[in-house]
């Protein structure tokens, strides 16, 4: 039976790949048996070139004239591999004492900023030259080499990605007008006045304060108030604040929608159309159809972390720390931050008003 070769041959191999420690094992083999660099190329799947240069890196130098000629060795070619590939790296471009990296470092841990919005802001207001800036990749990959004075913790998005489910359950009751209702101006966020609603607990066991958050969906400004108890009437009651806040004349263009969970602390938010907002709850056990008060709220757990208490802070604390969430950029903002959008939007539904009254 005519087996030739039958043991030597490797597996298929993509092209492209570096040669590993099996393909030069292959190119040893192939050598001897008297086959041209063109052929032992095809039989492992590279260039006649990629062979040569191999055959170069591995073949020891020739020292005198006496003994044999050194032949290729796969266990040097693949230590001269190895070398190379640990010198063949792009040099760090942060420069660990720039005035970039420690106003980065500064707005990280006093002011909980990303990365990307420290670039992104930077850039915009021109903070730095273009030079010193570097990318949000690059202060990510330095961050997980260890190369920075911070540690993953001190950028909790870093360390939380969760994926979206589409498994809704629809054993629960609907407190009012579902979701599926909800105007597409407010899912493409071309318009302010569209809000989500929910709540923040402390501890889960007893009754305590709790801490009603609302976010605005074209600019991301977000609100947090401490009511007494997860309940129907401390939220009407915070609802009332708002709106003495706002203007009961403006408060409907401010507030053009709200959109709740079916928790029984939202049971009574649907009276709230008789000011003019319209409410729309989300499909039970379906927290992603309001994703931008989830991914708020994951924030806002940066001051006030699960398990603690809310009793421990105070009402102005819990608006305090909704006031530097606000007055973070964001990438998909332009890098603005929620404040000025929302500040220009109040300016405008005000601006109305005075010009009706003139």
């Amino acid at each position: 039976m005519d087996q030739t070769y039958s043991t030597t041959f490797t597996p298929d191999r993509e092209r492209g790949q570096h040669l590993n420690f099996e393909d030069r094992c292959s190119i040893k083999i192939f050598i001897k048996l008297g086959y041209s660099l063109r052929k032992t190329a095809e039989a492992i799947n590279c260039s006649a070139s990629t062979v040569m240069y191999e055959l170069r890196r591995g073949t020891g130098k020739r020292n005198g004239n006496r003994g044999r000629n050194p032949e290729y060795s796969p266990k040097r070619g693949q230590l001269n591999y190895e070398i190379n590939r640990s010198r063949c790296h792009k040099p760090h471009t942060l420069k660990q004492h720039s005035k970039f990296l420690q106003w980065v470092v500064k707005q990280v841990k006093e002011y909980h900023w990303s990365f990307d919005a420290c670039v992104g802001y930077a850039r915009l207001h021109k903070l730095f030259s273009d030079e010193e800036i570097v990318c949000t990749k690059t202060l990510y990959n330095e961050l997980w080499a260890g190369n920075l004075p911070l540690v993953p913790h001190d950028l909790p998005e870093a360390l939380s990605r969760k994926s979206k489910k589409n498994n809704a359950r629809r054993n629960k009751r609907v407190l009012g007008r579902s979701i599926d209702e909800r105007p597409e101006i407010a899912n493409i966020k071309e318009e302010y006045g569209h809000w989500e609603i929910d709540t923040v607990v402390g501890h889960k066991a007893g009754h305590e304060s709790v801490v009603l958050t609302l976010v605005e969906k074209k600019s991301d400004y977000y609100i947090a108030l401490k009511i007494p108890g997860k309940d129907a009437a401390s939220v009407m009651a915070a609802m009332e604040t708002l709106r003495e806040e706002y203007g009961e004349t403006k408060f409907s263009e401010i507030f053009k929608t709200i959109t709740a969970d079916n928790g029984n602390e939202f049971e009574r938010l649907s009276e709230l159309e008789a000011w003019g907002v319209k409410i729309y709850f989300a499909h039970p056990y379906s927290s992603w159809e309001r994703a931008q008060n989830e991914r708020h709220n994951r924030i806002f757990r940066r001051y006030l972390p699960k398990g603690v208490s809310i009793e421990r802070y105070t009402a102005e604390q819990i608006l305090w720390f909704a006031d530097e969430m606000n007055e973070l950029p964001r990438k998909h903002l332009g890098y603005r931050t929620p404040t000025e959008l929302f500040d220009e939007f109040l300016d405008q539904v005000y601006s109305i008003a005075k010009v009706q009254v003139t």
